[in-house]
C-alpha cells in the first residue's frame, strides 16, 4: 500500500491528534464533521484516517516494539543515563503512575478509536457503492478491535467508546470491566470478517488495507489470550485456505522492497521521507532502524542505539539456527552492507539487525519506508500449534514438516529456520518448547510481553522475568499503571491494584 492510505486527511474534518506533534500529550478528541460523510471519498479519507494513530510513536513506531525490552529480550542501550529512562523503569518494574510510556501508550489508541466511531455511526447510513461500504465499515471495525486489544492487554479495564462523544455526553468515563471489552473486540472481529475483502481482491495503492485474513488472524490471537483454543483451531481452518504462506527467506518480512508478502496477514504502513518532520505524528518514515542502528556505527542512517539484546537471549538461539545471524548484530556474525560490527556498539555486545535498512535505501535517518510487521503467517502457525497442544492435540502441533508449507504448524516455522523437527514431547514440554519458538522467531516484534502475561495468568511470566534476575516482578506489573494525569482529568478512572 502506497502512501496514499496513510497521508492526512483534511484536518477540519477528522482533526482528533491528527495534525498534532508527537510531543502533545493531549490528543484532540472533537472533529468539526459539518457538511461531510456526503460521498464516497469522504469515506475513504475518513477510513485512511483511522489508519494513522497506528503510524504514530505513541504505538507502533516506538512503544510497540519496546515492549520486547520490558520482557527481558533488550536492554534500552540508547545514550545512557536518563535516554530512555521511561522504558527501563517500566522494564526494571519501578514503574511509577506519571510514567511517559505508560501515558502515550494509554492515549494512543484514542484517535484511532475516535475516527472508527464516527465511520461507524456515519458510513452505514450513506448512499454509496454497497461493496465499498462494507469495505470501510469491516476496515473500521477491524482497527477498533485491534485498538482496544492493544489497551485491554495493557491496562484490564478501560473506558469503552463505541460512539463518538459529543459535549452533551459523560465525557468523563469509568474503566469498563475488560470482558465487556472483550466481547466488543470479539464482535467487531467477526463482523469484520464478513464485511472485508480477502487480501486478494485488493490492489494497487489499496494493497495493506486490512482483510479479511487480517481480521481472521487477529480473532486468533484475541482467543489465544482468551484461552479459548477450539476456537483458534477453527478459525485457523477459516485462514488456511486464504493464500497466506511462510517466505522461504525469513528476512523478506523486514525488507522494504518485499512488503505485504505472501506471509503478511497486516503491517502498518510507512512510505519513507514527507515533507513532515521525523518527530510529526505525520511523519511517514518508521523510526525503527534509525532507534535501533547501532551507535556510532554508520550503519544505518540516524543509529540511535537503542534495543540491546541480552546475552541471556542469545544464548537461547538452538545451534543452527538461521535466524540469529538475521535477527542480531554480533561479532563473528556476518557484515552488515559490508560493514563489520564491534561488540563497542552496544552495552551487551549485541544489537537488533533485522530491522536495519540499508543507506543504499534509506540514506538519512528520515528516510525509511520499512512497514511494521504486526501479524505474520509464522505467528498464526505458532497460535494454532499451541492451541492444538492445549487440547491435547500435541501430535498434530508437532507433526512432521514437509518444507516450510506442509506438515505440523510448529515444525513448518523450524524448518525454514533450519532446524529439526520437534517429535515426542508430552503437554507440558511441547507447550515450553512452542513458546520458545515464539520468542526466536517473533523476536522484537513487539509479541513476547504479551505471551508472557497470557500464559498461566501471568505466572509464567513472572516465573521467567524472576529466572532472569528481575526477581521485583510482581503481578501488579503485568498491568501498566493508569495514568496519573488522565486520572486527575478524570476523577472516575480508578486505579490498577497495588499502584
Amino acid at each position: 500500500m502506497k502512501s496514499l492510505l496513510y497521508l492526512p486527511i483534511v484536518c477540519t474534518v477528522l482533526l482528533a491528534a491528527g495534525c498534532s506533534k508527537f510531543l502533545d500529550k493531549v490528543p484532540l478528541d472533537s472533529v468539526n464533521s459539518s457538511n461531510y460523510w456526503q460521498t464516497e471519498d469522504d469515506a475513504i479519507a475518513a477510513i485512511n484516517g483511522a489508519y494513522q494513530p497506528l503510524q504514530w510513536p505513541k504505538l507502533y513506531n516506538l512503544r510497540m516494539w519496546t515492549t520486547d525490552i520490558w520482557a527481558g529480550n533488550s536492554l534500552v542501550g540508547a545514550g545512557g543515563g536518563t535516554d530512555g529512562i521511561e522504558t527501563q523503569d517500566i522494564a526494571n518494574f519501578v514503574t511509577s503512575t506519571d510514567n511517559a510510556a505508560a501515558l502515550d501508550i494509554w492515549r494512543g489508541p484514542a484517535p484511532g478509536i475516535l475516527r472508527c466511531n464516527l465511520i461507524l455511526k456515519n458510513v452505514p447510513g450513506m448512499t454509496i457503492n454497497e461493496a465499498m461500504k462494507n469495505r470501510i465499515i469491516g476496515e473500521a471495525q477491524f482497527l477498533r478491535a485491534h485498538y482496544y486489544f492493544i489497551l485491554v492487554q495493557l491496562f484490564g479495564d478501560v473506558p469503552l467508546l463505541t460512539e463518538p462523544q459529543v459535549p452533551s455526553d459523560d465525557l468523563r468515563p469509568a474503566r469498563t470491566d475488560k470482558a465487556k471489552v472483550y466481547e466488543l473486540i470479539i464482535d467487531d472481529l467477526s463482523k469484520a470478517i464478513g464485511n472485508l475483502p480477502s487480501r486478494a481482491q485488493y490492489s494497487g495503492s489499496d494493497i495493506g488495507r486490512a482483510t479479511k485474513g487480517a481480521a481472521v488472524g487477529m480473532l486468533m490471537k484475541v482467543y489465544l489470550t482468551l484461552g479459548n483454543y477450539q476456537k483458534v483451531v477453527d478459525l485457523y481452518a477459516q485462514l488456511n485456505g486464504m493464500g497466506y504462506a511462510l517466505n522461504a527467506n525469513y528476512s523478506d518480512n523486514f525488507n522494504p522492497l518485499t512488503k505485504n508478502s505472501q506471509e503478511s496477514l497486516f503491517e502498518v504502513q510507512y512510505f519513507g521521507k514527507t515533507s513532515y518532520s521525523f518527530w510529526d505524528n505525520e511523519n511517514q518514515s518508521s523510526w525503527v532502524s534509525t532507534f535501533t542502528g547501532p551507535r556510532n556505527s554508520d550503519f544505518v542512517g540516524g543509529g540511535y542505539g537503542w534495543n540491546h539484546p541480552t546475552q541471556e537471549f542469545v544464548n537461547a538461539y538452538e545451534a543452527g539456527d538461521t535466524r540469529k545471524d538475521k535477527t542480531i548484530l554480533y561479532v563473528g556474525g556476518p557484515d552488515f552492507d559490508g560493514k563489520v560490527y564491534k561488540s563497542s556498539f552496544s552495552s551487551t555486545g549485541y544489537n537488533v539487525r533485522k530491522f536495519l535498512v540499508p543507506k543504499s535505501i534509506s540514506p538519512d535517518y528520515d528516510t525509511n519506508p520499512a512497514d511494521w510487521p504486526v501479524l505474520r503467517f509464522s505467528d498464526v502457525l505458532l497460535m494454532y500449534a499451541e492451541a492444538l497442544n492445549e487440547l491435547n492435540r500435541g501430535a498434530e502441533a508437532q507433526a512432521a514438516s514437509a518444507g516450510i508449507n506442509a506438515g505440523g504448524p510448529l515444525n513448518r516455522v523450524r524448518n525454514r529456520a533450519g532446524l529439526n523437527d520437534v517429535t515426542g514431547l508430552n503437554k507440558d514440554a511441547l507447550r515450553e518448547k512452542i513458546l520458545h519458538e515464539r520468542r526466536m522467531e517473533l523476536a522484537f516484534e513487539g509479541h513476547r510481553w504479551f505471551d508472557l502475561v497470557r500464559v498461566n495468568n501471568g505466572q509464567y511470566g513472572l516465573n521467567f522475568l524472576h529466572s532472569i534476575g528481575k526477581t521485583n516482578a510482581t503481578a501488579k506489573h503485568l498491568l501498566l499503571p493508569i495514568p496519573q494525569k488522565e486520572r486527575d482529568a478524570n476523577p472516575n478512572l480508578s486505579q490498577n491494584k497495588d499502584y
